[in-house]
């Protein structure tokens, strides 16, 4: 069954598409038409089957007639990735969503090469949401990823404290793996910083490390970032069981 993400709340068993993407892709793609079934996800990541009652200008009306609970996950993942070039973050945030991932931040570090301007980094992020949106239809998610804007490191190693468990994969220096950390740890909230190509500089591993960041290694090979990312979420989802 198809399934659409809203924000607004749902009321009196009625609730309203009217997102114009997602709107686009209901009348113009999918042809859904009054009468057919579709899975509403809420921002709460409940879930309702409802029935199109009516397709308006710009915007889907349909009537609830059965609502699923949101289901409780044991520990929410937050990955803060360097932005790579080519458009491969694109790839990135389709594949942590597909994985399970509750946020993805875009970062910009020293090494990092494509830099975004406000108008840019704005159309970029509008573009990265859409994926996560497209990429939890298709994985049957409740809820979609909370992809953010683009901020840098010292940004994110701000936010440090309202994590129980901070893993940076790095290539140099002192690490354990990533399965001994995660072996030892009974994290609920964890976040992950993923580096450039190149990986992060002597000076920000440092400062990652004063913030509690646990530098591990994801084995011999050097990876791209694209599969650095998704290997780290993948060990994680194995050693909690999902």
């Amino acid at each position: 069954m198809h399934r659409f993400f809203i924000t607004e709340e749902i009321k009196d068993n009625i609730a309203v598409i009217s997102d114009a993407a997602q709107f686009h892709h209901l009348k113009h793609v999918l042809r859904l038409r009054s009468g057919d079934e579709v899975i509403v996800c809420d921002r709460h990541g409940d879930e309702f089957v409802c029935g199109i009652t009516d397709i308006q200008q710009g915007k889907a009306v349909l009537a609830v007639r059965e609502k699923r609970a949101a289901q409780v996950r044991k520990v929410s993942i937050t990955v803060a990735c360097a932005v790579p070039g080519k458009g491969k973050f694109d790839e990135i945030v389709d594949n942590l969503t597909q994985l399970g991932v509750d946020a993805v931040i875009p970062m910009e570090t020293e090494r990092v090469v494509v830099k975004f301007d406000d108008v840019r980094g704005e159309a970029r992020l509008k573009r990265w949401q859409k994926i996560a949106q497209s990429a939890a239809r298709q994985s049957q998610r409740s809820t979609a990823p909370e992809v953010k804007g683009i901020v840098t490191l010292e940004s994110v190693l701000s936010l440090a404290q309202q994590f129980d468990l901070k893993l940076l994969p790095t290539l140099y220096g002192e690490r354990k793996h990533i399965k001994e950390v995660l072996a030892e740890a009974q994290a609920k909230k964890i976040l992950v910083l993923i580096g450039p190509e190149g990986d992060f500089t002597t000076g920000e591993v440092e400062r990652a490390k004063r913030a509690g960041f646990i530098p591990v290694s994801l084995g011999d090979s050097v990876l791209r970032v694209s599969t650095a990312a998704t290997t780290i979420v993948s060990y994680i989802m194995i050693s909690e069981g999902f």
